[in-house]
């Protein structure tokens, strides 16, 4: 019992969350339509009581708790701030985005607080059991989120498809933690480590299971070929789902990779090393090719996704600690880079018109010089192009590549980030080249406005300034 009352502390943030979503969930109930407003602002009231229960209790050192089922560590507190920050301004996006629309959907902030909370025991996760609780957790809000408009055939379409896939690749991780477990007789990541270098890495029935294991974290990510979900969900989605989905769950899904692979089966490096390369040039490769032929830039963003992922592992593949880091600061930088793409389009949308289509942003700049210049700013930094952070984000990952002397690998990555650029330059040139199709400019609230635009200049001042956030991450990773 003193045991119990001295570690619950440290789950008081995933308590409050629970308890705070709870609530809201009974509240909304009695809440009028007209006045989703307030559970939206009661969501992320509840999102910025979590990040400062988290950050007040942050431990000084790393702190295991539940009989190794939990942990608090410097990388799961940074991580879970940021998740709650990212999904607090996806919430003011939303937020606009369904009064223009008059879609208004309490379920939505709902599921997302929900969503965050499958996050956050992700991140903090210390045991196959914990990992496969919080990904169920965030897996089974999104796919509710995914089909919010039940009046859209594509939206059900999407949702459908998500959840067949996703239960499937569920199934698959959930065999190859099985397998793990048969082999190595405990939950625990740490104890799971030290018995899998005992045993050597090499046993028929360890390389199965991490091979189901890799499955099953390839599709949370979205990595080729088990992206077949990512198109068709971003597509279908409302633009304020796609979002949140393309934004947030990344991070969790970063985390998820590093517990499973770095603290549990950290021994079997040199499988799960070749395993990542070839995931990771697929996804390159895919990725950025087929974005080029894309006229809805919903899916030419869900194939850019791809393509950001690929880049991604490529830190964790290097097995190092700043390659960790670099990895760790990618997935922070690529949520504010697709938090402030997907705004741009919540921004410029109609009632009943979605402004997903290339075509859209024709003329931009005649309409709106200010928003032209913050989509240039999203565009670029999604391209790689310095000082934008996108270009850091690629650069951290990259230099780790060639330390650990894959230099081939390195000069492919470099090679798609040039082709990738295509598509991203080209919706610069329908802003500022050619003649508009719409001629109206863009509405929105002016809180929404200042806010994308603040999204927008941070990725330019972390660009000029990246090493603080570099420094934050190296230091979470425990470097």
């Amino acid at each position: 019992m003193d045991i119990l009352l001295t570690e619950l502390p440290l789950v008081y943030p995933e308590l409050a969350l629970l308890l705070l979503a709870s609530c809201l969930l009974v509240a909304d109930t009695m809440v009028r339509e007209e006045s989703r407003r307030i559970t939206c602002m009661l969501a992320q009231g509840a999102l910025v009581v979590t990040a400062a229960l988290v950050i007040l209790g942050a431990p000084t050192e790393t702190s295991i708790a539940f009989s190794g089922h939990f942990v608090s560590d410097p990388m799961s507190v940074v991580l879970k701030v940021v998740i709650m920050l990212v999904s607090v301004v996806a919430f003011s996006y939303a937020l606009d985005y369904f009064h223009e629309h008059q879609f208004s959907r309490g379920e939505f902030y709902i599921l997302g607080l929900f969503a965050v909370l499958g996050m956050m025991v992700l991140t903090s996760a210390h045991s196959l059991l914990t990992i496969y609780l919080g990904l169920e957790l965030l897996s089974l809000s999104l796919y509710a989120m995914v089909a919010l408009n039940r009046d859209s055939p594509t939206g059900s379409e999407a949702a459908m498809k998500y959840f067949v896939l996703g239960a499937l690749a569920s199934g698959m991780l959930l065999y190859g933690m099985s397998m793990l477990y048969g082999v190595t007789g405990t939950l625990d990541l740490a104890e799971m480590s030290r018995v899998v270098a005992d045993l050597g890495g090499n046993q028929l029935v360890l390389v199965f299971g991490l091979v189901f294991v890799i499955v099953g974290t390839a599709f949370k990510l979205g990595l080729v070929p088990f992206h077949m979900w990512v198109p068709d969900v971003y597509e279908g989605s409302p633009t304020a789902v796609t979002l949140f989905i393309a934004s947030a769950p990344k991070i969790a899904a970063f985390a998820m990779a590093m517990r499973l692979l770095v603290d549990g089966l950290w021994p079997m490096l040199p499988a799960w090393e070749g395993m990542l390369i070839v995931l990771a040039i697929l996804s390159m490769a895919a990725g950025n090719v087929i974005a080029i032929s894309q006229t809805n830039i919903k899916r030419m963003l869900a194939y850019s996704t791809i393509a950001h992922v690929g880049f991604l592992v490529l830190g964790i593949l290097s097995g190092t600690g700043t390659g960790y880091a670099g990895s760790m600061f990618y997935a922070i930088v690529y949520a504010f880079m697709s938090l402030g793409s997907f705004g741009m389009i919540m921004l410029l949308s109609r009632r009943q018109w979605e402004h997903d289509r290339l075509e859209d942003f024709k003329g931009l700049a005649r309409r709106s010089p200010w928003f032209a210049l913050m989509m240039l700013i999203l565009m670029f930094s999604m391209a790689g192009v310095p000082p934008f952070a996108g270009f850091w984000a690629k650069w951290f990952v990259i230099k780790e590549v060639i330390a650990v002397e894959h230099t081939w690998l390195a000069a492919v990555a470099v090679v798609f980030s040039v082709v990738g650029a295509y598509y991203y330059l080209r919706v610069i040139k329908l802003m500022y080249f050619d003649e508009p199709v719409v001629t109206a400019a863009p509405r929105g609230s002016p809180f929404v406005r200042v806010l994308l635009s603040a999204n927008a200049l941070t990725l330019f001042a972390v660009g000029l300034l990246p090493g603080a956030l570099m420094a934050l991450c190296i230091r979470a990773v425990g470097m």
